[in-house]
C-alpha cells in the first residue's frame, strides 16, 4: 500500500511540475530531484532522501543538456 501511495505522489508531483516548468532544464532537474528524493527516502530514510534529491537533481540537470 505504501508503494502505491508513493508512486501516486510521484506521478502527481511530476505532472504538476511539468505544467509549471518553463524550460526543459528546469523540468528535468526538478523531476530528477523528486524521483531521487522519494527513492532515497524509501531506501535510507531522511539522509537518503536528501542525498537522493541532490543526486537526482544533478542527473536530471545533465540529462536535460542532451
Amino acid at each position: 500500500m505504501k508503494t502505491m501511495i508513493a508512486a501516486a505522489a510521484v506521478a502527481v508531483t511530476l505532472l504538476s511540475l511539468g505544467g509549471c516548468a518553463t524550460d526543459r532544464q528546469t523540468g528535468y532537474t526538478a523531476g530528477g530531484a523528486v524521483i531521487g528524493g522519494v527513492l532515497g527516502g524509501a531506501v535510507a530514510g531522511t539522509p537518503g532522501a536528501i542525498a537522493g534529491a541532490v543526486g537526482g537533481g544533478l542527473i536530471g540537470n545533465e540529462a536535460s543538456k542532451r
